[in-house]
This record gives structure tokens, C-alpha cells and sequence, in this order.
């Protein structure tokens, strides 16, 4: 035996074959390629002349530039609407604060002028006062007269008793009230009118004998039971007359003697004097 049979190989074992092909075939692969890029390296290698166009993006910038162009002048349009706004607004103020120092200085007028009216009307109601006084104070006197001549004289024949005294007998308050009612006639008829130049049938009794400091009630229900009831026959100036039932009486008037009466009979005749044969009353009251 050898001295060398024991010493284990240190050489590799051989490789598989088909390892080997493969290598060789990858090893030969490569190679091609370089081969191939050698051969196509000399013609890559001239300069490019094709031109390249690039898409253009000016049909888009257009739009966005109008589309600014328009909105900044929607924002003048707007700005300048406002500006006529306030300006109109400012213009009504002003308007509505002329109108109203304008209807101040009328209401004022008016009021002026309505104060002025009344104050020329109560002058007019007082110089008119001031005339019928005077005139109820000529009519006392003048009545006064025919009764003391009478008195005087035992030739006078007298009326007959069953006649309706006349106004030439009246003194003192009923003297009064029949000379006021008389001043009267003439006057406008007016419901609820209470005077100095319209009055109605109540309105009208109640002021005559207001006139002698006599309160009377101001319907014609309450004056035909005011005093005390006397026939038709025996009339006094001064008694009331009255239309319908004693309490429930729709028209009143003051008997002024000779058979007449005045009275604010209706809006068509106003206050009037009227014999009694004209509208024959109902029944009679004597207050004085």
C-alpha cells in the first residue's frame, strides 16, 4: 500500500453537466448583447433633429382671462347699482323729510286758521247775544206799555174770557221767553240743535226760558209734564205746548199769545210762527 492511499482529495467533485451548459449558455447570451450594443452604439449616436410639438395651453389661458375680465365687470356693475341705490335712498330721505316739514307747517296753518274761525264765531255768538238782549229788553218795554195804558183806561173793551190771551198781556219772565223765542224765528231746524242759529223743538223751549235763569229737562217727553197742565182755553204767553201724550210727547213750542205759537217745527220750515189752527197741539203746561 501506498503512503498516499489515506490522504483524503481535496479537489472539488465535478459539476453537474447541465449546470455547466447553462452557464455557458448565460455566458454566451451576454456577450451577444454587448455584441449587439457595440454594433448599434455608432448610429445612436447622431443628433436629433425632429421637432417635438407640445400642446399649447392659450385657448384655456383665453378663457380664464375673460371669465376674470367679466367678473370684474359684474363687481363695477354691482358697486355702481349700489352706489345709485344709496344715492336714491338718500334722495327719498330727503323728500320724505321736506313732505313732512311741509304737512307740520299746514296742520299748523290750520290750526291757526281753525282758531281764528272759532274765535270770530264766538265774537259773532256774542255780539248776536248781546242783540237779542237788547231786543227781549225793547220787547219788555214795549209789552209793558199796552198794559199800563189799559189799566189806565176803564174804556178799553176786553177780549172774551173763553179767547186765548194775547202776547200784549205778557210781563215780567213770560214776557221774556216769549220775546226770545220770537228773535228766533227764521232760525235753521237741526235735530239735537241746541242754538244760537239752529235749533230743534226742545232745544228751542229749553233756551227761551233758560234765558230767565228756568232750567228745563231737553226732551220733549220731560217738558210736557214740567209744569202743571192747563187747558187750551185758558193759554198764558209763555206756557208750552205739546204734541201727543202728557210724558210721551214728540213736539213742544211756546204759545206767545193771539193764538200763535212759535216753534222749530221741521228741517222744511225751520223755526216759525204759526197759528194754533195751523197744527192744533194736545195739551198745555204752565211753568212760570
Amino acid at each position: 500500500m501506498s503512503h498516499t492511499a489515506h490522504i483524503p482529495s481535496h479537489r472539488k467533485p465535478r459539476r453537474r453537466a447541465s449546470k455547466s451548459a447553462l452557464r455557458a449558455g448565460v455566458a454566451g447570451g451576454v456577450l451577444s448583447t454587448v455584441a449587439v450594443a457595440g454594433a448599434a452604439g455608432p448610429a445612436q449616436a447622431e443628433p436629433v433633429t425632429q421637432t417635438i410639438e407640445m400642446p399649447t395651453i392659450t385657448s384655456g389661458l383665453a378663457t380664464a382671462v375673460a371669465a376674470s375680465a367679466q367678473a370684474t365687470q359684474q363687481v363695477a356693475l354691482d358697486l355702481e347699482a349700489q352706489a345709485h341705490e344709496d344715492a336714491a335712498a338718500q334722495d327719498a330721505a330727503k323728500a320724505a323729510k321736506k313732505a313732512k316739514a311741509e304737512a307740520v307747517r299746514k296742520a299748523e296753518a290750520k290750526k291757526k286758521a281753525e282758531a281764528a274761525a272759532k274765535a270770530k264765531a264766538e265774537a259773532e255768538a256774542e255780539a248776536k247775544e248781546r242783540a237779542e238782549r237788547a231786543s227781549r229788553t225793547a220787547a219788555r218795554t214795549t209789552l209793558s206799555a199796552p198794559s199800563s195804558s189799559s189799566s189806565g183806561n176803564s174804556a178799553t173793551t176786553s177780549a172774551p174770557s173763553s179767547a186765548p190771551s194775547t202776547s200784549s198781556n205778557a210781563t215780567g219772565s213770560a214776557a221774556s221767553i216769549v220775546a226770545f223765542a220770537k228773535a228766533q224765528v227764521g232760525d235753521a231746524y237741526v235735530a239735537g240743535g241746541t242754538g244760537p242759529n239752529a235749533w230743534d223743538c226742545s232745544g228751542l223751549v229749553q233756551a227761551a226760558y233758560r234765558s230767565v235763569g228756568i232750567d228745563l229737562p231737553r226732551v220733549s217727553q220731560a217738558q210736557s209734564t214740567a209744569g202743571t197742565q192747563v187747558s187750551l182755553s185758558n193759554l198764558q204767553p209763555g206756557d208750552i205746548l205739546y204734541w201727543g201724550a202728557a210724558g210721551s210727547a214728540y213736539h213742544v213750542a211756546i204759545y206767545v199769545g193771539g193764538g200763535q205759537f212759535v216753534g222749530a217745527q221741521n228741517s222744511s220750515t225751520g223755526t216759525v210762527q204759526r197759528s194754533m189752527d195751523y197744527d192744533r197741539p194736545t195739551g198745555a203746561v204752565r211753568v212760570l
